[in-house]
């Protein structure tokens, strides 16, 4: 978590998204972003519409240049305990309460709306429209693709290091093979069907 001091007056809006909702392995990730109105980053997106050197070029302009940064990470245990909907929403409000700058209100991409103390909107595709949404999942996006990475040295068998954990065609199939690993998420129903491995 990064950020220049908690602000005493709102700042302005704060972006939230999430990447992992859809993995079968790994944490749900979320960032909250308070961009600074008069040092936003140029280039902005989605950050599924960017290549990953554009994302982590990105990523350290926004850590760096933002009047606020959160990102809080929930494990697959953790998941599988609450189901994907309400870990990701705990983890949302627990990103915006994190936020060293106080914004002045807070936009959150998709349809739920997490708990916050502050005026909130979720808005279907606000990580194309608003830049501070854009920021949001830029930073979510690369810190998650960085932690299944390292991951992938713990775990070989499962090629984490390319599908980061989606349900691709070769995530199944070695999952298949080798049965779930501990970052697995079990209540999830393709990895419910494959056998544990053998201890």
């Amino acid at each position: 978590m990064s950020g220049r001091g908690r602000a005493s007056v709102p700042c302005p809006e704060a972006g939230v998204d999430e990447v992992g909702r859809g993995a079968l392995a790994g944490p749900v990730v979320v960032a909250a972003v308070v961009l600074d109105p008069d040092d936003v980053p140029e280039g902005l997106r989605d950050s599924k519409l960017l290549t990953v050197a554009r994302r982590e070029t990105l990523d350290g302009q926004i850590r760096r240049r933002a009047l606020g940064v959160a990102v809080v990470e929930l494990p697959a245990p953790l998941i599988d305990l609450w189901d994907i909907r309400r870990a990701t929403l705990l983890a949302m409000s627990w990103a915006i309460a994190r936020l060293e700058a106080l914004p002045s209100r807070v936009i959150v991409d998709g349809r739920d709306r997490p708990y916050a103390r502050l005026p909130l909107e979720a808005r279907v595709g606000a990580d194309r429209s608003v830049p501070a949404v854009s920021a949001a999942s830029i930073v979510a996006k690369v810190h998650r693709d960085a932690r299944m990475v390292a991951y992938a040295g713990l775990y070989p068998d499962y090629g984490f290091e390319r599908h980061k954990g989606y349900p691709t065609a070769d995530h199944r199939r070695r999952l298949v093979r080798h049965g779930p690993c501990p970052l697995h998420r079990r209540s999830f129903a393709p990895v419910a069907r494959c056998r544990e491995p053998a201890p």
